[in-house]
């Protein structure tokens, strides 16, 4: 079948539909090439599946905690299968939401892998996308544009592939319905972290490990610092500056032995979490004029390609490989499609969040960023123990730094504690908006608010602390 569409999306997930959906509010025709599921990486192997677990954990966090809260005798015990249960429940129930979506904005979508092709019969220039459907039937979509919403797939190590029982990824992981005993994570990021605090909350024994000097290399030195110390806490054995090389790992039928520190280790499992790679090798980019760095897809502001009619976004062009990024650029990718005039993104008033226990939630600069591009700031950091909410919530572990210039304008933020990945939207609208600390210090936040930190912060800047 061939088919004629202004717009064709090739990959459905998060950056992908979302794109497809304000395409068609703007009155393109519009499919979806996907050859998954509709939700992709996000819905399906990432933050969705990922929060649902970390919520079981958080509360079987709390219960260890709740003689300290005057409620006694609660034993811990749980059903893995069933968390399991509820997180496959919870990413139906918004998969079936899509769906409904995707009808709703009478958008077509095509499973299968789509492929771009040439200057040929189907069109004098390229971009025509070849849909290969799984019985071995094509379809062929001509277009007057392409959006490539393509995403990535976790990245290996040369001498540990996978093998989904032993060593095995981010997305394995999540479809387990069984916890091993032990586990060794490779990798101090920000999904190395995440299932290091989920496990061991669930009464996995971890190890993490990773090449940096510290957690969160990318993240604030502060935040990186409490995290390592929850995590000793909890008993995770933490090997930072550590480089592990092939002959440090023996596979076993079963388990694997691992040389740390001089010493043998045996793991039930290893989780590999050394970042992402672009899906980028098998859509027909050397049909086309596009350039690539290292498989990430080149573009401009407004994330268009080499190829005038064709655009990238999400992952696979190697910006913040986070899902409301990818929405971000394809919004602004499709109404530039459409003639309209969006406003560029500003990566430094994106929020970044990482979902331990405590959250941790920043934007814009660290301070180490800001001292190695020689830039003048004043850090203002708030205790959250000064703020009674917070402490109610969880003892006040955490603060709110925030890194102001001369004009008491937002450089960076981070806020490391209870409810921060929801904060932190309120810092993320103060910049886009250039809130200087002047005006910060005339708003007004509930009380009790665990955002009350973010206001003291403010006075902080001016030199006007109350609870510090």
């Amino acid at each position: 079948m061939t088919k004629h569409y202004d717009l064709v999306v090739i990959g459905g997930g998060t950056g992908g539909y979302v794109s497809a959906i304000r395409a068609s509010q703007l009155g393109l025709s519009v499919a979806i090439v996907e050859k998954q599921k509709l939700g992709g990486t996000c819905l399906h192997r990432g933050c969705i599946p990922t929060k649902s677990l970390l919520k079981s954990a958080d509360l079987i966090e709390q219960i260890k905690i709740t003689n300290e809260l005057g409620i006694t005798d609660l034993e811990i015990n749980f059903d893995y299968k069933k968390i399991v249960a509820r997180k496959d429940k919870i990413v139906d129930q918004m998969y079936k939401g899509i769906h409904g979506l995707i009808k709703k904005n009478k958008i077509d979508v095509f499973n299968g892998h789509g492929r771009m092709l040439g200057p040929s019969i189907f069109s004098p220039i390229s971009g025509t996308v070849a849909v290969e459907r799984e019985d071995g039937e094509s379809d062929v979509l001509t277009n007057d544009y392409v959006l490539i919403a393509t995403g990535t797939t976790p990245r290996e190590l040369p001498y540990l592939e996978f093998d989904n029982k032993i060593v095995i990824s981010s997305d394995h992981i999540l479809t387990q319905e069984t916890l091993p005993e032990s586990i060794l994570i490779i990798g101090g990021g920000v999904i190395g972290v995440e299932f290091a605090s989920l496990l061991s909350d669930l009464g996995v024994n971890v190890t993490i490990v990773d090449v940096e000097d510290r957690l969160l290399k990318l993240e604030d030195k502060d935040a990186s610092r409490i995290i390592e110390d929850t995590f000793k806490k909890k008993n995770v054995a933490i090997h930072t500056s550590t480089r592990l090389v092939e002959s440090d790992f023996t596979k076993n039928e079963s388990s694997m032995t691992v040389e740390l520190d001089g010493k043998s280790v045996e793991f039930d499992q290893v989780l590999v979490a050394i970042g992402r790679v672009p899906l980028t090798d098998d859509i027909g980019l050397s049909n086309t004029k596009i350039k690539t760095d290292k498989g990430y897809i080149e573009t401009s502001e407004f994330y268009q390609t080499a190829e005038s009619h064709i655009y990238a976004i999400g992952d696979c062009i190697g910006k913040l490989q986070l899902a409301h990024v990818a929405t971000k650029e394809g919004l602004i990718a499709v109404e530039k499609i459409a003639h309209q005039t969006p406003i560029e993104l500003d990566y430094r008033a994106v929020p970044r969040c990482v979902y331990t226990n405590p959250e941790i939630a920043s934007i814009g600069f660290t301070e180490d960023e800001l001292k190695e591009s020689n830039t003048k700031y004043k850090a203002h950091k708030f205790p959250l123990v000064g703020v009674a909410k917070a402490v109610i919530e969880n003892d006040g572990v955490g603060f709110v730094k925030l890194l102001v210039d001369e004009h008491e304008s937002i450089l960076g933020a981070t806020i490391v504690g209870a409810h921060a990945t929801e904060l932190i939207n309120e810092l993320s609208l103060a910049k886009f908006l250039d809130v200087s600390m002047s005006e910060m210090k005339e708003t007004i936040h509930a009380h009790p608010s665990v955002g009350e930190g973010i206001f003291e912060a403010s006075l902080d800047a001016l030199g006007m602390a109350i609870h510090k």
